[in-house]
């Protein structure tokens, strides 16, 4: 299980890194539009738990927790490493936008969720009524702590970055790459299962649960650091954007 999570991080952090040179290329509009995919990605398939080992509870800082994530961990963790070329190559105001577009693309997809979800299926639908809702349903209390969760944390990883960036005068490029989303992820986890779940499981299962998805985390931020000076160089090297005629 662990080597196939290794093989699905790869793909998607390597899809992450093409994404920022085709944008480089071809235009910002690729990057931004492979980053709002990213994270529409991740809010539909967060519904399903993948175990990253056998499913027994592990001790962790004397808390018993299950190796137990979303599916969603990769796709989400991705976009983090997109925003940190996108301010390294374009400035935080690219990845400020890339923020704002992906949270706008993520309100399109919870609106249209809701909607579809709440509609009568058709006779001969594929899909009856009661498994669409069991798949896609929403909990007001976990979207709030989505949206929330996201729009701190992405905006703390842009500046976080960018001050970094600045007191290092743009040296040490793993410095920022790993300070920015390793702290911005804990900031994530917490916002989002604190709200999701406050009221509906107890503190030490949340607190639990907090610990393991950022450890995950925190493992992905570590692996995405060689993407990261890939896609710079690759950029300096190959993305010269091509001109119109």
């Amino acid at each position: 299980m662990l080597e196939l999570f290794v093989l699905w991080a790869v793909i998607t952090l390597s899809v992450g890194t093409l994404s920022t040179l085709l944008g480089k290329r071809y235009g910002l509009e690729v990057t931004i539009g492979i980053f709002a995919a990213l994270v529409v990605t991740a809010n539909i398939i967060a519904v399903k738990l993948i175990p990253l080992a056998p499913e027994q509870p592990l001790l962790l800082f004397g808390l018993e927790v299950m190796p137990i994530v979303p599916a969603a961990v990769l796709a989400y963790s991705t976009t983090f490493l997109i925003t940190d070329i996108l301010n390294e190559k374009w400035g935080k105001e690219a990845a400020h936008k890339a923020v704002w577009i992906g949270f706008l693309a993520n309100l399109v997809v919870v609106i249209s969720i809701f909607l579809a979800a709440g509609w009568p299926a058709a006779t001969y639908s594929p899909v009856d009524f009661d498994t669409f809702s069991n798949v896609f349903g929403l909990l007001p209390q976990v979207v709030i702590g989505s949206m929330v969760a996201y729009l701190i944390s992405q905006h703390f990883d842009v500046w976080a970055f960018d001050k970094i960036k600045k007191k290092t005068k743009g040296k040490h490029l793993w410095l920022r790459n790993n300070g920015s989303t390793i702290i911005s992820q804990a900031i994530d986890s917490i916002i989002f299962l604190s709200i999701a779940f406050y009221g509906v499981l107890p503190f030490n299962i949340i607190l639990g649960m907090i610990i393991m998805h950022w450890l995950v985390k925190l493992s992905i931020a570590l692996i995405d650091t060689p993407f990261f000076y890939i896609s710079c160089h690759l950029i300096d090297k190959y993305g010269t954007k091509k001109s119109k005629k």
